[in-house]
């Protein structure tokens, strides 16, 4: 269990707060009662599904900020899950070469990488009007009222905000409209709607034009903006989606005959003794721990907590990147390679190479994509099976086909990377 899960588990037995979300709907909780197990910054704000305490998750709960000092625990429907359309092109964008001061091969955090866009004249074409960057940072919601599905019963419940805190990571006004982002910089399955509608609910009191919430996510070297709207301003839960949009800075694509002259030089290495086989299928959720690695060492709690990754994941990922030699621990902090810092910051089409060698130079990585190429598609996972249980990995019949679905998983990868 995490910091987390064992501090609401003594909060939720000290105020018998299940007992009373069944009786009255909800329960009020004060910051100053969640302050005696830990600091409420730390117990309140969960960006992912998979970030709510096990007890949340347990009972279909979650928490949402009333105003500085309190907050509301009840069945809500507070996140909305996001789908990247993988048939939408990505729209190439040149980076200007009169700008110095931006390394766009080293945008790993969410900040630099919103600020890229819009300097680069990313943000004006995805509303297709000039913008100025006009608000950012933590600011009071002033005082309203909105409705909220109940994620049991999907009625709604009415809750009243009081100079709560939001915070917006870029505002981009035009001639028509302000353009509030939410900004992370890995991909994700779902967000906190939150994020969005308190600051939409307070700009749209304060000016005229219209307010358009948009989810920007940064992951594996591509911008994704996804822009809502909330059809009914008071309903929290009427958010819908208008349009995604992908751009990525123009880079040279990485050709078929690069990489099969990679794999002539490629020297197969042992596998390591003491890692495991990994098994971790989405490699682009690879990079993006990598990615955040770059930025700050991280305990595994750090991970759990404040990423798109449950405990289980945590363990499986790093594990995936040490099998790499990307990722180390130094105690309980996962830290990055030399290695990987150095390729990480290399420009793009050199980065995505140097990891398909890191991929290939194990063996059944190696046989898998070079039996792929023959073929001209990724082979079957029955196939990639009977390579594994052939070979002399020393993995259990029980877990290999678990193991195999991370093969496919990263030649895959692999695969959509090549022009």
């Amino acid at each position: 269990m995490t910091k987390n899960d064992e501090a609401w588990e003594k909060l939720f037995e000290k105020y018998q707060i299940l007992e009373k979300v069944n009786k009255n709907g909800c329960f009020k909780i004060e910051a100053s009662q969640i302050n005696q197990e830990r600091e409420s910054r730390l117990m309140a704000k969960f960006d992912h599904i998979v970030n709510l305490p096990k007890i949340f998750r347990d009972n279909n709960l979650s928490i949402l900020p009333l105003s500085r000092s309190q907050y509301i625990i009840g069945n809500f429907h507070t996140h909305l899950p996001v789908r990247y359309n993988l048939e939408i092109q990505t729209i190439y964008w040149q980076f200007p070469r009169q700008i110095e001061t931006i390394d766009y091969t080293n945008l790993y955090s969410e900040s630099s990488a919103l600020l890229c866009a819009f300097n680069i004249g990313i943000i004006d074409d995805l509303v297709d009007s000039k913008t100025k960057f006009t608000v950012s940072g933590r600011m009071s919601t002033r005082t309203f009222d909105f409705f909220i599905e109940n994620s049991i019963n999907n009625q709604s419940y009415s809750i009243n905000v009081t100079n709560s805190q939001c915070e917006i990571d870029g505002g981009f006004e035009t001639d028509d409209c302000l353009i509030l982002i939410e900004a992370k910089n890995y991909r994700v399955e779902d967000f906190l709607i939150r994020q969005l509608y308190y600051p939409c609910r307070l700009w749209s009191t304060k000016i005229s034009k219209k307010v358009v919430p948009v989810l920007m996510t940064y992951s594996n070297d591509i911008f994704s903006f996804f822009i809502y709207e909330f059809s009914d301003i008071s309903d929290y839960n009427s958010i819908t989606l208008v349009e995604q949009k992908n751009y990525q800075i123009a880079s040279e694509q990485i050709q078929k005959s690069e990489v099969e002259l990679l794999l002539t030089q490629i020297k197969i290495i042992p596998e390591p003794q003491k890692i495991p086989f990994p098994q971790a299928d989405k490699f682009d959720r690879l990079i993006d721990l990598i990615s955040l690695l770059l930025e700050n060492d991280l305990t595994p709690n750090n991970i759990t907590e404040n990423y798109q990754f449950d405990k289980r994941q945590t363990d499986y990922y790093t594990s995936a990147g040490k099998y790499l030699g990307l990722i180390e621990k130094q105690g309980k902090i996962f830290t990055l390679t030399h290695e990987a810092k150095y390729l990480l910051r290399q420009p793009h089409k050199l980065k995505y190479l140097k990891l398909i060698e890191k991929i290939l130079v194990h063996e059944i990585f190696h046989q898998v994509f070079k039996l792929s190429l023959k073929t001209g598609d990724i082979i079957s996972k029955e196939q990639i099976t009977k390579i594994m249980s052939e070979s002399n990995l020393k993995i259990k019949n029980t877990t290999i086909d678990r193991r195999a679905s991370t093969v496919k998983g990263w030649i895959y990868w692999i695969w959509s990377q090549i022009d």
